[in-house]
């Protein structure tokens, strides 16, 4: 079976259904938002707040909002992902904080998407009916904080002070990782099956659609389809303003096609070494790091670009000897935390220098990289004749693929960098791809072709996604 650190797809291992095309990449080291100053207040007592959320930026120094009403410190409302990764809702009122509501649980799962909806009716004379919160499918029931407001309370939210869609302030707790099905209702409090329901299997989906939803005044939909205005209000309203995002930040990394990225946390270097929805890797030190979805069989493509210090240039596969208690540790490579890719037994790997390793043997393969910022190397993992082969921009370096391991152990791709610059893709890339080459099924997007000849036969390589593994995962 895959496997995907620390948790699961969820909602994402469907190969058919209901399909979300788009997310957007918000990326907190480009301070991205969107932004929206509505006409005219709407209903500040109820309201409701859907969006699925798939994590990248895992780290303590600042919460990363969802949704925020912002006039000044001492008057705003804020969903967010906290410092203490808790889903939390705040509402500050003349310098006091009237609401507010954190969960007991956290959520720190970078590899899959969270469906969150936040419920709002301060009219309710119960005060735990005010403020609902929903996640995949089920409310919340336990909180480590919960003030609520008093009864028939208008919140500082949904006025005609700035919304901000992935920032608190405008210029502060921006958000980092993939958002899809962005829905504001103003005017109801909605409970979250009406945004999504568990299928026969029991995993928890978007519905097909939001259209006949009631979205009152303020209300909006971003679906992000639409590359050349990502705030495009589907229900047809006034669109939300883009800041610091761009074409290449539309993403196919959906809540319906969840694609592997970097994992963040499975790295001996920091969270803050990565960005651009942990697909750029930018690590200060010797620090490895591997992607979150690791198969154990399957053929799989992936593409890593080294676009700055070519001379630290690393990149492999590497498998995942799993304890007997099947626990993982923080650092799950089985061996070592330093050192190149092919200097331990469980990996497999190229340098600059174009030699290939394994279990620190090394042998001249490639033509060197040292020098060349901006070579795109393609790594080809076929787990099913657990076989390893590499191009150097689109050509093959040799037919004759390297052996694997074979072990039952699941496989992931690995780098390994120092003061050097790693941009990846999945079939979901960062950056800008010329030429645009899907997989056989018609996912991602690559800038060479996932299908090779090798060990003389013709083999198709797929992009690393939870449809794909329905398919071919094992």
């Amino acid at each position: 079976m895959p496997l995907i650190l620390p948790g699961n797809v969820g909602s994402a291992t469907a190969a058919t259904g209901f399909n979300v095309a788009n997310s957007v990449r918000m990326n907190a080291a480009d301070s991205a938002k969107m932004t929206i100053d509505f006409s005219g207040a709407g209903n500040q007592k109820k309201f409701t707040i859907s969006c699925w959320v798939k994590r990248a930026r895992i780290t303590p120094d600042a919460s990363q909002t969802i949704l925020s009403n912002y006039a000044d410190v001492n008057n705003f409302g804020n969903f967010t992902l906290n410092t203490s990764d808790k889903l939390s809702f705040v509402n500050r009122d003349g310098g006091t904080f009237n609401t507010n509501i954190a969960t007991t649980r956290l959520f720190r799962d970078p590899s899959s998407f969270y469906h969150v909806v936040l419920s709002v009716d301060t009219t309710q004379s119960t005060d735990t009916n005010r403020i609902k919160m929903y996640v995949n499918g089920v409310q919340e029931t336990l909180f480590s904080t919960s003030t609520y407001p008093d009864q028939n309370t208008d919140l500082k939210f949904n006025t005609t002070a700035t919304t901000n869609f992935g920032s608190w302030s405008g210029s502060a707790q921006y958000a980092d990782g993939y958002y899809s099905e962005l829905v504001f209702i103003d005017n109801a409090q909605l409970a979250a099956d009406q945004f999504g329901e568990f299928d026969d299997s029991g995993i928890w989906k978007p519905l097909e659609s939001v259209a006949d939803l009631t979205f009152g005044t303020n209300g909006f939909y971003l679906d992000f389809k639409d590359s050349a205005n990502l705030g495009n209000d589907a229900n047809g309203g006034t669109d939300l303003t883009e800041v610091n995002l761009a074409a290449t930040d539309q993403s196919t990394d959906t809540c319906t096609n969840n694609f592997a990225t970097l994992n963040p946390l499975h790295s001996i270097g920091a969270s803050s070494e990565l960005s651009q929805g942990n697909l750029e890797y930018d690590p200060s030190g010797h620090h490895r790091i591997i992607s979150t979805i690791a198969p154990s069989s399957g053929k799989w493509y992936a593409e890593v670009k080294g676009i700055d210090n070519p001379d630290k240039f690393n990149a492999g596969v590497c498998y995942y000897p799993i304890p007997a208690n099947g626990s993982i540790s923080s650092f799950a490579f089985g061996q070592g935390i330093n050192g190149d890719v092919g200097r331990w037994s469980n990996d497999f790997g190229i340098k600059a220098n174009g030699d290939y390793g394994h279990d620190n043997s090394w042998s001249s393969y490639m033509a060197s990289l040292e020098g060349e910022n901006n070579n795109i190397v393609g790594i080809y993992m076929d787990l099913d004749n657990y076989k390893l082969y590499f191009s150097k921009n689109g050509s093959l370096v040799s037919s004759t693929g390297k052996d694997l391991t074979n072990n039952g152990y699941p496989y992931g791709f690995i780098s390994v960098g120092e003061a050097a610059t790693f941009q990846w893709n999945f079939g979901n890339p960062s950056f800008a791809i010329s030429s645009g080459n899907t997989d056989d099924n018609g996912y991602g997007n690559f800038e060479y072709s996932p299908n090779i000849t090798g060990d003389g036969a013709a083999k198709k390589f797929y992009s690393l996604n939870s449809k794909n593994l329905a398919e071919y995962g094992g």
